[in-house]
């Protein structure tokens, strides 16, 4: 049995010929600016630092020397009083020089210092002065405890009331909460609560083709990021293969209509290092991963498009040969002779023959026709000629000829030539489909038309899908009457010609960072760069409504639900009325990018984070309608990134690009609070921000700052969820403040993770992909009894244990 491999593995907007993409390419070229312009900020930031940094030590060091050396102190109780030394404290904002009294304990400190677990004595210091860094902190008690982990870029270090990771050579200083008595023997375990995949929101279409399926089982199968859906078009459920582990880019189907192929990309590992692409052969009934198939046709997206057969029985590759060096689009077995294998791609149509191991090739002749820039798609007829679809609009039938020995000479082979060419479409024919009895379908890419051909190739039928969808991408046949329909703008479609068309599976076209769950009911509303704010039922696994706007990046609900605002790229933001889905209230803070927008708890404030560094607050009155501008938050030396409300709704914690945790006095005035020890036991009423002493467990060892995007807290204070920037979705015990802490972690994006939230009952997860477009759902399972998450670090201060490794599931 063999089974043709449609490739899939190519970039379709070569072949999109409608003016329509130019916006998204300006916009998309819009975005990388924008990102760009970011990391040169914290380029400046952190060479800036270190720059401080080195001007420090070279102060600092020489001085050091000489004091260590002239009075050393001794280690332990001995009874005297050691000699004094005095301690360099460093912070962002604020130096000072040795000659201060830096030492605020009120008992004379005795100096140690621990490396790599064991104990030295102060004096050995001068020895190892060149190899570290000189860090001091302070704490009351007799000792002054200075506990230094070298993690890499992510440093560590303890005193007695305070701790500090660093960031790209950046000091945090985080304020130890009073009612944890041992830091050191707080025990960090995995959380109880597990996550499971519950529903996909999405289809990939914009960029890749015939990936949809219709099997007997009722589903339908198709896929995006790294999961593969197997959707029952009645039963309205979901089944998924999740064996992918970079993003899938093609599939096909065997013809008993129940064995699976799927590829994915290839990708980079954890370190960088690339990897090799690799197929998936599956059961679609049981999800379980074969090799059953006799033999698998596959070409890779290398720079000579690599034309392979393989034996899947055996596990070996039968043939190899390099088809072109253009974009190649479908590849694709002859049904009728096994030895045969068509490619076609960028102006070529290859005809294949496998024989002993080895591939003969002859190029399809296009003669008296001309040439069109791309073969899109073909399909074999019942007749076993080759019908292709191209960028002209036509589908053109392809026949064997004899040998023209007058014009090729003696010896001439036969040939491949286009015997009919039949006008389809304005614009590219994407795809080709063939039925029962014959018949064809042809779907259009500028028109968005789908037609019905007989069997000689006379128009039969005919309809347009509406324009929101875009352009038919693949169509899979359900009955011989009803169609599925896959579409450019990631949608898939189900109906007739004489009904028309509704959308099944919907999701965005572009890059998504706006995501909010709705404080009261199953809801959830997601914004991106393709312009589009949509409301999803997590209940019904369903598109609510979908309005344009500009480039979404920030989203929040009023608390009473009624509205929700929405921050854009261009620093307006706007309130929605959930029902009449109008814009209640509008306004604009500076020129550049929101990151953030946050309620009070009582919904009485608004908070706005811009990437011009400023946090705006407004008053909030009429049931979030109407907004009035209370104060500005000024002080951060970068763009903001998160914040939170404390539960009181008084004061805001925020987190900046260049790794400021600040605390802000909203009730005074939107004062900023110097002293950052005072809001060491402050509640906070949610938990999004990435830098704090309660989620520093969640970086791993050797993180750069922009490892993690977001984070958030569930509502029964038990777990914390991150989103990384390698694909993945952790969950955390909460509180988390040590670092290494455990967690599981969770596959599925085939892109950076851009946000989290909970529903608003702790339910489920909802994670949103970046580039691959997809939002996956996640029930949370398990998890015993609630355990206050302050009773929780008391109790686990009071036992020693070492945090175990991270636990993955």
């Amino acid at each position: 049995m063999y089974s043709g491999f449609p490739s899939g593995l190519f970039v379709d907007d070569v072949s999109a010929d409608s003016s329509a993409e130019f916006p998204d390419r300006a916009s998309m070229m819009e975005v990388r600016l924008q990102a760009q312009e970011d990391e040169i900020t914290l380029l400046k930031s952190s060479l800036a630092d270190a720059l401080r940094r080195i001007r420090l030590h070279d102060q600092l060091l020489p001085l050091l020397k000489q004091q260590l050396i002239s009075g050393p102190a001794s280690v332990g109780c001995t009874g005297t009083r050691p000699t004094r030394i005095h301690c360099q404290c460093l912070s962002a904002r604020h130096h000072r020089t040795p000659s201060e009294v830096l030492c605020p304990c009120p008992d004379e400190p005795e100096l140690f210092w621990q490396h790599e677990g064991d104990l030295h004595d102060i004096r050995e210091v001068p020895q190892m002065l060149d190899q570290i860094g000189i860090w001091g902190v302070c704490g009351p008690g007799q000792h002054l405890g200075l506990f230094v982990v070298f993690l890499g870029p992510f440093v560590s270090s303890f005193c007695g009331q305070s701790i500090k990771m660093f960031i790209r050579g950046r000091p945090i200083t985080m304020y130890i909460p009073s009612n944890i008595q041992n830091y050191e023997d707080l025990k960090m375990e995995p959380p109880s609560e597990r996550l499971e995949l519950d529903w996909v929101y999405g289809y990939r279409g914009r960029d890749c083709r015939a990936n949809l399926y219709f099997l007997p089982t009722g589903e339908a199968v198709y896929f995006i990021a790294c999961v593969i859906v197997l959707y029952h078009i009645n039963n309205r459920t979901q089944r998924h293969y999740r064996k992918h582990t970079d993003c899938v880019r093609c599939l096909t189907l065997h013809p008993d209509k129940v064995r699976v192929a799927s590829g994915q990309t290839a990708g980079v590992d954890k370190d960088g290092k690339p990897l090799q692409p690799c197929v998936h052969i599956w059961d679609s009934t049981s999800l379980v991963t074969l090799q059953q198939i006799a033999f698998l046709c596959v070409i890779d997206d290398s720079n000579e498009h690599m034309l392979s057969v393989w034996d899947c029985n055996k596990g070996t590759k039968h043939a190899e040969i390099k088809s072109t060096n253009e974009a190649v689009f479908a590849v694709e077995f002859n049904p009728s002779d096994s030895t045969n294998i068509i490619t076609c791609g960028k102006s070529h149509v290859y005809f294949w023959t496998l024989s002993a191991g080895q591939f003969t090739k002859k190029q399809g002749i296009f003669g008296k026709y001309k040439k069109p820039k791309f073969i899109q798609c073909f399909v074999f007829s019942l007749t076993g000629d080759v019908l292709t679809g191209d960028s002209e609009g036509n589908i053109l039938t392809w026949g064997k000829s004899a040998a023209d020995i007058k014009t090729l000479g003696k010896g001439a082979k036969e040939t491949f030539q286009i015997m009919r060419q039949t006008r389809a479409h304005e614009g590219s024919v994407f795809t080709l489909c063939t039925l029962q009895g014959g018949a064809l379908l042809s779907g259009g890419g500028k028109d968005r038309k789908i037609i019905r051909w007989s069997a000689d190739l006379a128009p039969e039928r005919e309809c347009e899908i509406p324009e929101k969808f875009g352009a038919v991408r693949t169509i899979a046949d359900v009955d011989g009457e009803e169609l599925l329909v896959g579409t450019t703008r990631n949608a898939v479609l189900r109906g007739t010609f004489s009904d028309g068309f509704v959308a099944i599976v919907q999701g965005h076209v572009d890059e998504m960072w706006g995501l909010a769950t709705h404080p009261s009911q199953n809801i959830f509303l997601t914004c991106g760069h393709d312009r589009q704010v949509c409301l999803w039922n997590t209940e019904e696994h369903k598109l609510d409504w979908c309005i344009s706007l500009e480039y979404g990046l920030c989203a929040d609900f009023c608390p009473n639900g009624s509205v929700v605002s929405v921050g854009l790229s261009t620093g307006r933001w706007m309130v929605l009325d959930l029902l009449t889905r109008e814009v209640v209230s509008e306004s604009t803070d500076g020129n550049e990018q929101l990151s953030v927008m946050r309620y009070s708890p009582d919904g009485s404030f608004l908070a706005v984070g811009s990437h011009d560094n400023f946090i705006y607050i407004y008053n909030v009155t009429e049931s979030g309608r109407r907004y009035t501008r209370f104060g500005k938050c000024n002080g951060h030396s970068s763009f903001i990134t998160h914040l939170d409300w404390s539960k009181d709704g008084k004061y805001i914690m925020s987190n900046s690009g260049d790794y400021e945790i600040l605390y802000w006095d909203i009730a005074a005035g939107c004062k900023l609070l110097r002293n950052r020890f005072e809001s060491k036991d402050r509640e906070w009423a949610s938990y999004t921000c990435v830098l704090g002493f309660h989620v520093m467990g969640v970086w791993l060892e050797g993180s750069d700052g922009t490892d993690i995007n977001a984070l958030c807290r569930s509502h029964s204070e038990r777990v914390v969820a991150v989103a990384d920037d390698f694909c993945k979705v952790h969950l955390f015990q909460y509180p988390c403040p040590k670092p290494k802490a455990p967690s599981h972690k969770y596959e599925g994006h085939g892109s950076h993770v851009t946000n989290v939230c909970f529903t608003h009952s702790d339910s489920h997860l909802l994670s949103m992909g970046g580039k691959d477009m997809c939002i996956l759902q996640w029930k949370v399972i398990g998890g015993g009894g609630m355990v206050d998450s302050r009773e929780r670090l008391a109790s686990g201060s009071s036992t020693s244990t070492s945090s175990p490794e991270p636990a993955t599931s």
